[in-house]
């Protein structure tokens, strides 16, 4: 090969291995300055959120509005009764929930073995007794009827309203699942009716006063001008959460999903809807 030739191929050889070392700059640049900021679309996440059908319906629409501008996207499922979302959220249907409290889910998870986890705290609801027949609780006379709701842990919350107003006294040691058999004294021999929570509000007319959460009594057509007691709202354990799967609590969305429902914007609406009637717990 000639001198002139051996030249020649070495520049081209040189240009060849220069044009591929650009090449691989660039692949490097468009790789490195394509790459999605933190929290914007590379955290961006659609999820499935299950509520209860009802006042919660508009808060969450603000909730969904707020947790836009966090790269999440919310689609609230509706759900009619308390049993359903904790099954939903334990089959992987939906990414949360956000509809009860502490011991509704240790009594859920008790007897189903859920494997889910409370991440923020939305509300409190304060249970209360209602009656259109009694202005107040030294009212109520002998054998007087009183409606409580029957599923376990608000069942022993309003037991404990009821023994709070001096009408019946648990026995010691009695949880907060309390239920009627755990009765030590009755003095006024009231009749405890057990009934559903989504119904002992629309009964209150057959009864003399009967014990309803307060998202319930709202749907009845109760008013606080019904309410005759109340629980203490102080140290309450009966403050609403947000919910995941135990293995999704430290998910990178989870942090925003809550921050989205506590903040300012969703306490104005929340206080617009329900009236003074829930209280922000957060």
């Amino acid at each position: 090969m000639s001198k002139t030739n051996k030249k020649l191929l070495a520049s081209t050889l040189f240009t060849r291995r220069a044009a591929l070392a650009a090449l691989a700059v660039a692949a490097a640049a468009v790789s490195t300055f394509s790459l999605p900021a933190p929290g914007l679309a590379e955290d961006r996440k659609e999820l499935k959120v299950g509520i209860i059908s009802g006042e919660d319906e508009d808060v969450w629409r603000v909730v969904i509005a707020e947790a836009a501008k966090k790269g999440l996207t919310i689609e609230a499922v509706v759900f009619n009764d308390y049993t359903q979302p904790n099954e939903a959220l334990a089959r992987g249907e939906i990414d949360a929930n956000a509809f009860q409290h502490l011991p509704y889910l240790e009594n859920q998870v008790q007897q189903h073995g859920y494997k889910i986890v409370p991440v923020g705290y939305t509300a409190v609801w304060p249970i209360g007794l209602y009656s259109k027949k009694h202005a107040k609780v030294a009212d109520l006379p002998d054998g007087a009827a009183i409606g409580v709701p029957n599923d376990p842990s608000n069942e022993g919350r309003a037991l404990r309203v009821l023994q709070n107003e001096g009408l019946i006294k648990l026995k010691d040691g009695t949880g907060i699942l309390a239920t009627i058999a755990d009765i030590a004294e009755n003095p006024k021999n009231l009749e405890i009716k057990e009934l559903d929570a989504g119904i002992v509000g629309r009964s209150v007319d057959d009864l003399d006063a009967a014990i309803v959460n307060t998202d319930w009594a709202l749907k009845s057509g109760l008013t606080p001008e019904n309410r005759i007691a109340q629980e203490p709202v102080d140290d309450n354990p009966y403050r609403n959460f947000i919910a995941v799967r135990e293995e999704s609590k430290d998910e990178p969305w989870v942090k925003p999903l809550v921050e989205a429902y506590q903040n300012d914007v969703v306490k104005a609406e929340f206080d617009r809807v329900y009236k003074g009637t829930g209280i922000s717990a957060y």
